[in-house]
């Protein structure tokens, strides 16, 4: 059995999966996806562990904002972001320093 596995992540970004089903989309070019999907596609980014980075669903972070959905940075996780649907994923990129990635194996 192994005792590791590689992967092609840079960082892990955490997304709220409840927060994303309580809004029920929000996100991408028709505002019908949810955050992960929308972010992972906008950023061109692989499923797995060949990715880049991960963006990975979670249950409850605990937060439950209103209106928005609850996103960490596993590499920057003291400040977390509450994000709002209708959010400039350029600039959400930016701010989870994803912007610059390229593809794995590339």
């Amino acid at each position: 059995m192994k005792d590791r596995v590689s992967s092609g992540w840079q960082t892990a970004i955490l997304v709220c999966r409840k927060c994303s089903k309580k809004l029920d989309g929000g996100f991408g070019p028709k505002g019908d996806e949810r955050l992960s999907k929308a972010l992972r596609k906008h950023l061109a980014l692989k499923k797995g562990r060949k990715a880049a980075a991960g963006i990975i669903e979670v249950n409850c972070l605990g937060i439950c904002p209103k209106g928005a959905v609850t996103v960490v940075d596993g590499a920057h996780s003291r400040e977390w972001l509450l994000v709002r649907p209708g959010a400039d994923l350029d600039e959400l990129a930016e701010m989870l320093g994803l912007a610059d990635r390229e593809p794995a194996g590339s």
